[in-house]
């Protein structure tokens, strides 16, 4: 297929082969790496520096392009172009490309060719939109990937271990972008990391987690409940913090944001009749989440967690704690206070027992299998410096904590219900807990136990001071 562009003297990607010179070319920018430094052998006590990048010029042709030479040439060069902008890149050398070895690290691409740039001989510069033909844009929103090739959030969670170090590629909905976050390596090197949060139609929250700035600056312009991307290439390991198979952007990725695809429209479309912004917050709160409970030391008092959140006013990520306190308010034999509920499989909000219907998916009773009795419990935790009200007790937390089913507890009486309340109201418990900033809660503040079990006496004691002692 021919190239999309107006400019005279321009080689198309399909046209290229190894040792041609002199060459101009053109192409929209579909994915991009950081610089990177290494040390020089040639000088040694010196460093040479990197960076890559991929172009496309037609919907069948697309190649790697690698620069190389001083940081300062390097980074300006980096900094002068953007994934989405086309640029003419004038004098490459034209190398065949050693498929096996390249692409272990770099985007799969149908060119037997790469791209050289050199600091003395090459030229780049971003092109004008009225320089090529506007089809050279609409290449950004046709993956480097068949539209069907790919794995659905559930399929890639059902496969679980299986798919632990595969790199595969993912279609779905942007749920939330998180604040990118920056640290020190242990080599003293600057690094970043931002999460990701994603969902299609069959899992309701799934991380992706970015450790690049380049992937990061994509990630931040994505509007969350609007965005859908097509990641090519993205690895999927198991997560063992979180207890979860997660993604992460690599190297060989390239991300396709809102693509042209019937795939992608049908998620597109899915996502806008099932928006329900009033909601969306409240439903992370349900979301399938297992924590490694080892990670969380941070010790709090009631008092301790309530100052700490007005600090933390603004912010939007979740912070943890374990808090040894009482259960001071658990209305589970109370027949006017509903306990167990159904909840969607699909989302985990809770579904309209009037119409038997998910507000948030709409899945109506005919799809009742996707719903599941669930605990819905909200208690009262209080210490020696004050009162959390209204704190969730869900799902199989509420289940390990209550010591039953939802079914075993529905066939109780009121006593044995009764019986069970007192079994933990004003009883010492160690509680795990995750707490997130909402205006819609109370006191501003959302809670969620994690895990709650009845506390060793004479641990609790040497930590009734909360933070600072553990």
């Amino acid at each position: 297929m021919a190239s999309f562009f107006a400019l005279k003297n321009v080689t198309a990607l399909s046209d290229l082969h190894p040792n041609m010179a002199n060459l101009k070319i053109i192409g929209i920018v579909i994915g991009k790496t950081d610089v990177k430094g290494f040390p020089d052998r040639k000088n040694i006590g010196s460093e040479r520096y990197t960076f890559s990048f991929t172009i496309r010029d037609s919907p069948n042709h697309f190649v790697n392009v690698s620069a190389w030479g001083s940081e300062d040439y390097i980074r300006s060069l980096s900094e002068s172009f953007k994934v989405g902008e086309c640029v003419i890149i004038e004098n490459p050398l034209i190398q065949r490309k050693e498929t096996e070895r390249e692409e272990k690290f770099s985007p799969a691409t149908p060119s037997n060719c790469k791209l050289l740039l050199s600091e003395n001989h090459s030229m780049v510069k971003v092109c004008s939109p009225y320089e090529v033909d506007t089809k050279l844009f609409s290449l950004i929103h046709l993956p480097v990937k068949e539209s069907r090739d790919y794995y659905s959030l559930a399929d890639i969670v059902a496969n679980g271990h299986s798919l632990d170090g595969r790199i595969i590629n993912v279609l779905a909905a942007v749920r939330s972008v998180g604040e990118p976050k920056y640290f020190i390596t242990s080599d003293r090197r600057k690094g970043q990391r931002c999460e990701v949060k994603l969902f299609d139609e069959t899992e309701p929250s799934f991380t992706m987690t970015c450790w690049d700035n380049e992937s990061i600056i994509l990630a931040q312009s994505w509007m969350p409940q609007e965005t859908v991307i097509f990641a090519s290439d993205v690895r999927i390991n198991f997560n063992k913090f979180q207890n979860c198979m997660a993604a992460t952007v690599i190297s060989k990725t390239i991300i396709t944001t809102n693509p042209d695809t019937p795939e992608a429209n049908i998620l597109l479309n899915y996502i806008r009749e099932n928006k329900e912004t009033n909601v969306a917050d409240e439903i992370d709160s349900y979301f399938k989440e297992s924590i490694n409970l080892n990670t969380i030391v941070d010790v709090y008092t009631v008092e301790q967690l309530k100052i700490k959140a007005l600090k933390s006013e603004g912010k939007v990520d979740p912070f943890y704690g374990i808090l040894y306190a009482y259960i001071s308010m658990l209305n589970i034999d109370d027949e006017t206070t509903k306990v167990v509920r159904n909840k969607c499989f699909s989302c985990g909000y809770t579904v309209n027992e009037a119409s038997s219907t998910c507000t948030v998916c709409n899945k109506g009773s005919s799809q009742f299998k996707s719903f599941s009795l669930s605990f819905d419990v909200l208690v009262d935790l209080t210490d020696h410096t004050g009162t959390l009200h209204s704190c969730g007790l869900t799902g199989s937390v509420a289940e390990e904590t209550l010591g039953c089913t939802t079914n075993e507890f529905l066939a109780m009486t009121s006593e044995q219900k009764t019986k069970l309340k007192w079994q933990f109201l004003l009883e010492r418990s160690k509680i795990y807990l995750k707490l997130i900033l909402s205006h819609r809660a109370r006191g501003g503040l959302k809670v969620s136990i994690l895990s709650c079990k009845l506390a060793d006496p004479i641990e609790a004691s040497r930590n009734l001071a909360g933070k600072g002692h553990t």
